[in-house]
């Protein structure tokens, strides 16, 4: 008798899948920042983004906040801030609307525009932060997240629950190594070299859902069960023939980079209106896609904001790419929107060591400890003392920041936090003021 045909079907299948090849990462790959320092801030603060209080709601130029814990890592954003401090704990600021801030501030007043504690049942080794969402790994590999994703119909909610005002764990029986936030989707770096994402997946950013399967319908009879699907993580979608691991990742806004392991190809997805990912056609991309233009060069960072991605080679050089309003590109005013990348001129006699982009600005940090700013100045969160645009690589001077060394910078919608190496504890410090 022959066989029936669908067992056919399942042996041909079993024989053609390829097994995924053992694969561990290294985590000394990913070393934490172990210098100290003093956090300062510029910028829009009328949620309590800036960590000054209520009589605070902006700052022209940097100020300092006045902590009573030693700051490692900082991360801007939407509308709120989050910092990780020397003994793994997470202190949050800024709008808590939806749940960013991970701790209850109804009812207490002026808790939010105050750096207060988020509960965690671990030490914190990174944090990062989306529009209305913030995330933190443990230095055992478990993630926690609270807050909310947003599409263009609005809330979509952390899960099909809603909004998670406080710590959820959010990924489950994987070991992560690093996570990354855009602004309304979360990446996971597993220690098996396996890239995950949850959120919004409208411009592509999930890498694993086509352009029907990416929304929902309207804000009337929502899909729960597609949005379950969106909030939940799942790997990304990459041909198991490619037999593709990875060892970094970053988030844009609206957009992924993913760096496959033992090698330079980078793997873009998501929004690439400006060829701000390094792809030829200004269309989104829905999957993963090697970006011949990224893979030209080794990468320390990658930091893409709304409609622009600047980059940190190996060699401490700064380059970009995508549009040219509000000066974003640092190219000049008188560039065009750049669609190959494009070494940033005003930087190259620098050695970089750190970069970051809000949603028009773009920062620098030399290996001196200099803070260099360029792009959109409107809200006072280029830190110049002015709210003008700047078009070139401009360094950020002020009273705080005299004989502190810049280390990091991170920048959101509307305001910058910079951290600084001191000897000197916030509490010691300067008063907040230019």
């Amino acid at each position: 008798m022959a066989p029936k045909r669908k067992n056919i079907e399942s042996h041909l299948n079993e024989v053609a899948k390829p097994k995924r090849t053992k694969f561990t990462l290294d985590q000394t790959k990913f070393p934490r920042n172990t210098i100290k320092g003093v956090i300062l801030v510029t910028g829009a603060g009328d949620v309590g983004q800036l960590g000054l209080g209520p009589d605070v709601l902006e700052k022209s130029r940097p100020a300092l906040v006045n902590l009573t814990s030693e700051i490692t890592d900082i991360c801007a954003g939407g509308m709120h801030t989050a910092c990780l401090t020397k003994d793994g704990k997470v202190l949050t600021f800024g709008c808590n609307d939806e749940g960013a801030l991970g701790r209850i501030t109804d009812g207490q007043e002026d808790a939010e525009f105050i750096p207060g504690e988020v509960a965690l049942p671990g030490k914190v080794v990174q944090i990062s932060t989306g529009d209305s969402h913030t995330v933190a790994l443990l230095d055992d590999g478990r993630v926690f997240a609270w807050g909310t994703f947003r599409d263009s119909h609005g809330n979509m909610g952390m899960t099909v629950n809603g909004n998670e005002p406080l710590p959820y764990e959010i990924i489950k029986n994987q070991h992560i190594v690093k996570i990354a936030s855009g602004a309304d989707h979360i990446v996971f770096l597993t220690i098996q070299g396996e890239v995950w994402t949850c959120g919004c997946a409208e411009q592509g950013q999930l890498g694993r859902t086509s352009v029907r399967g990416s929304s929902r319908n309207a804000r009337n009879g929502i899909d729960k069960g597609n949005i379950a699907k969106l909030v939940k993580p799942a790997p990304i979608n990459v041909k198991l023939s490619l037999k593709l691991h990875f060892d970094n990742i970053w988030a844009g806004i609206y957009c992924t980079f993913v760096k496959v392991a033992d090698g330079n190809d980078i793997y873009v997805f998501g929004l690439n209106n400006f060829n701000q990912i390094g792809l030829d056609i200004q269309a989104p991309e829905f999957f993963p896609k090697k970006s011949l233009e990224f893979s030209k060069y080794t990468w320390q960072v990658i930091s893409s904001g709304q409609h622009h991605t600047i980059g940190l080679t190996n060699a401490g050089k700064v380059f970009t790419l995508g549009r040219k309003e509000y000066g974003r590109l640092g190219l000049g005013k008188d560039c065009e929107d750049a669609k190959v990348l494009t070494e940033v001129k005003g930087l190259s006699d620098k050695k970089v060591t750190n970069i970051a982009c809000g949603s028009c600005t773009s920062f620098a940090v030399t290996e001196e400890g200099q803070l260099f700013g360029w792009g959109m100045g409107s809200n006072g969160q280029l830190g110049l003392g002015e709210e003008e645009d700047c078009f070139e690589p401009t360094l950020i001077q002020s009273k705080q920041l005299k004989d502190r060394k810049v280390i990091r910078v991170s920048s959101g919608g509307q305001h910058t936090v910079i951290l600084c190496e001191s000897d000197s504890n916030n509490k010691n410090g300067l008063t907040n003021g230019k």
